[in-house]
């Protein structure tokens, strides 16, 4: 296959993906709603529009035409590359499936045990549109005798990827989150968009926003009440639990925090928080911002802020909708590919 041709097939998947008959995608979610109680049938068409919105000819296209892939002989013997996947929201482990095939190597990836089936999915349906593809997309239980290593975990389970892939090339990519900046003006609409930055998958992806940076004085009754829409997560009694959970920490240990009935926010400098709770920290003008924010850089996945207004960051509501090249970690994925 050139590269060509796997552009038409993963075009192919798109408009699979787009066009899933409504009983066929219920089947889906309600089988992979079986193995994982957190993958809810919204979480889960969320990540498949998200997949959809790339896989097409143009954006394939325009992502890969600088690489030298583009030109290499298509007989060329792939490279083997083991993944070893998340499994924390649905499909988490597409993109990097995307990049070693689209580049022409072979994937052997480990799946996590829980996110088997949708990722099984995905081989088969890709496999039907472009049968060649059946012996690029390898599920293995080890990573045995790859040519490179692409590994996603805990800040404890890099440490372990980093020394046992440490002959080969590897990308291990460690614990990451996400933050807000509020400057205090947001109309409604823009904080029900923040919203979904902050719950969409229950706030478990990398991706989520998980602190706000918010100005001296801050009033958040605005902000409480845009959480409304997502109300609805407090029927899920795995997410309750945590809430339930962390509200009682918090009321033994007489620590103030705002209660949205479902969710709880509180001041910490901390960028990481716990499920169902939400940080934020106060900040006097731009430049104590920015060394706020500089502090956690090496742990940030991305920014969001109201239109996108501060630097390098992305618009409210777009945190899970990531473009082709805004790889996970900041690491370049084809590049490294490209040098395998």
């Amino acid at each position: 296959m050139n590269l060509t041709e796997r552009i038409e097939a993963f075009s192919r998947l798109g408009n699979r993906i787009e066009s899933l008959d409504p009983n066929k995608k219920e089947t889906i979610c309600n089988n992979a709603i079986v193995e994982n109680p957190w993958f809810t049938k919204e979480n889960i068409s969320l990540a498949l529009n998200g997949i959809a919105k790339f896989l097409n000819n143009e954006a394939l296209t325009h992502w890969t035409l600088s690489y030298s892939f583009n030109t290499k002989d298509p007989k060329k013997d792939p490279k083997n590359v083991g993944v070893a996947m998340a499994g924390n929201i649905p499909l988490v482990g597409f993109h990097d499936l995307l990049c070693i095939l689209i580049s022409g190597n072979r994937l052997h990836a480990k799946l996590s045990h829980q996110d088997t089936y949708l990722m099984n999915w995905v081989r088969e349906t890709l496999i039907a549109i472009e049968p060649r593809f059946e012996n690029n997309i390898l599920f293995r239980d080890r990573l045995n005798n790859v040519d490179a290593v692409i590994a996603t975990g805990s800040d404890n389970t890099a440490r372990y990827f980093e020394y046992y892939f440490r002959k080969i090339p590897h990308i291990i990519r460690k614990n990451r989150s996400s933050c807000a900046v509020i400057l205090g003006e947001e109309s409604t609409a823009e904080l029900e968009q923040l919203a979904i930055d902050i719950f969409s998958y229950f706030g478990l992806g990398c991706r989520n926003v998980s602190k706000l940076y918010v100005p001296e004085h801050y009033n958040f009754s605005a902000l409480i009440a845009a959480f409304e829409p997502f109300a609805g997560i407090g029927n899920h009694h795995k997410y309750m639990n945590n809430y339930d959970y962390q509200k009682s920490i918090l009321i033994v240990n007489t620590i103030p925090f705002l209660d949205s009935g479902f969710s709880l926010v509180r001041e910490n400098e901390l960028l990481v928080s716990p499920l169902s709770v939400l940080f934020y920290e106060y900040y006097v003008d731009q430049k104590d911002l920015q060394e706020k924010i500089k502090l956690n850089e090496p742990r940030l996945q991305c920014i969001s802020s109201a239109k996108g207004w501060y630097s390098q960051s992305v618009a409210f509501g777009k945190t899970q909708f990531p473009e082709l090249h805004e790889y996970a970690d900041g690491i370049n994925t084809l590049s490294f590919l490209e040098k395998i």
